[in-house]
């Protein structure tokens, strides 16, 4: 019943059930919005089809995501009322800006890109769109701004224990802030697009709506092609950023203890944080010199450099990093393979690889757990670093009146999560049915002959 580790456990909870919606709008929008410039400029009805069958499961997410979302500001004043009091200058405007520049701009769109098809101009339409995109990356902003400023806080001075902002430029550009949203907004995207990627072979493994299935599986192995290797480029930047401003995160990323020698990469290792070491370890000798340093003489933090109460769980930052390497690894040669069978004019008839990609939906989401918990535990046991610790800012109730909430928020979000997948998989098993099923679609039970499947990809790609 420690009130501290409860409402971190509630907080942990409930960021990582809302994680999981706002990640994949954000994708998800700037792939509606592309559909629909692309109907205006090729003229093709499918892509219109695609961007209708789309923009209901985006509606669906974004209404988890915002349902949410709310809880976690209210945990503000109720779990963490000291950090509140203390830091509210800076982190409450930010908060307000999110809602005010983006929630605003995605909910106003939102409605005209649902009900206005038909009913408004097309150029308002399409408009929408990209507003509704525009919005949600908006939203990142704001939110990844002060996320960031907690981890590397610049541009104020504390007078009596509070923070009063000095420089608004210097605190929404804080030095991790570049890093955290590019990493984000491209990890957004590749959710969103092994979503895509996934529906678009399930379908076609189904024999249905295989034309629109194909420019699914088009549209998504082509972004991610590109973004699964440009995410380990954007990762490596901002592991480097991290060394500079937070090296104590970097040396349980490594679960390296000691600093007066090179350090080697382990694959896999057991941290054992009462005797200061690692068991059971496969390594690569001197890889996190060569990565951090890029020299593979390179000398790295350790956790030794800091006193033990001073350093994050290293378990929880060493397997969330590897988890994220695992999985970004995996969408990378998932990606790049894809491309190649592509470009061989393969890849709709390679079946085992439609059915690895048809399960593998989820991967985005994990990578995207993983990496906040390695960031967010990476900082402890600070919660704005260097300024208040985590114990600090808990709100002084007891530890009974939070297991409670705690209790509850894992009943309802259970229920509400459930209730949402079971509603966006309905959906995806409808596909593009009734007023926007396209004249190439078979029979649920049947497949498209070949030369059908090759007319209608012909004429609508």
């Amino acid at each position: 019943m420690d009130p501290v580790l409860l409402a971190r456990l509630q907080f942990a909870f409930t960021i990582a059930f809302h994680i999981i919606f706002p990640s994949f709008t954000i994708g998800l929008s700037a792939y509606i919005a592309t559909l629909e410039v692309m109907g205006v400029r090729a003229g093709g009805e499918r892509y219109r089809r695609l961007s209708r069958f789309w923009t209901k499961i985006f509606a669906v997410s974004f209404a988890m995501g915002v349902v949410s979302g709310i809880v976690l500001s209210y945990q503000l004043g109720t779990n963490w009322s000291r950090f509140s009091a203390a830091f509210g200058n800076i982190i409450g405007p930010l908060a307000g800006y999110e809602v005010l520049t983006a929630f605003f701009l995605e909910a106003t769109f939102l409605g005209i890109l649902l009900f206005g098809e038909g009913r408004v101009p097309r150029w308002l339409h399409v408009f929408s769109a990209i507003a509704v995109a525009i919005g949600t990356a908006l939203s990142a902003f704001w939110i990844l701004a002060a996320n960031s400023w907690m981890h590397t806080p610049v541009g104020h001075e504390m007078r009596d224990g509070i923070a009063y902002p000095l420089d608004w430029w210097s605190i929404v550009f804080n030095p991790s802030f570049p890093y955290r949203l590019a990493h984000m907004l491209n990890a957004s995207y590749l959710t969103a697009g092994f979503v895509v990627i996934a529906v678009g072979a399930r379908l076609i493994l189904a024999g249905r709506h295989v034309a629109e299935a194909r420019t699914m599986l088009r549209m998504g192995i082509g972004l991610a092609a590109v973004l699964a290797p440009l995410q380990l480029f954007i990762g490596d930047q901002h592991g480097l950023n991290t060394l500079r401003h937070q090296p104590t995160k970097v040396a349980a990323m490594e679960a390296q203890w000691e600093s007066n020698q090179p350090g080697d990469f382990h694959i896999f290792a057991w941290p054992d944080e009462k005797a200061e070491r690692n068991r059971l370890e496969i390594s690569i000798p001197r890889g996190s010199s060569l990565i951090l340093t890029h020299d593979p003489d390179g000398i790295v933090p350790g956790l030794k450099d800091v006193p033990p109460q001073d350093r994050p769980p290293v378990k929880n930052v060493f397997f969330g990093f590897r988890i994220m390497l695992a999985v970004g690894f995996y969408m990378i040669a998932a990606a790049l393979f894809g491309a190649f069978l592509m470009w061989r004019g393969r890849l709709f008839e390679t079946r085992w690889y439609l059915h690895v990609v048809a399960n593998t939906w989820w991967t985005g989401f994990v990578a995207v757990i993983a990496g906040w918990v390695v960031t967010e535990s990476g900082r402890q046991p600070w919660l704005v670093q260097g300024l208040q610790r985590t114990a600090d800012g808990v709100s002084p109730v007891v530890g009974s009146t939070v297991a409670s909430t705690l209790a509850l928020f894992v009943l309802v979000y259970g229920i509400v999560f459930a209730t949402g997948i079971y509603v966006i998989n309905q959906l995806i098993e409808r596909g593009m049915t009734a007023g926007t099923a396209s004249a190439s679609t078979a029979p649920p039970n049947r497949p498209l002959s070949a030369t059908q499947a090759l007319t209608d990809d012909r004429h609508g790609t």
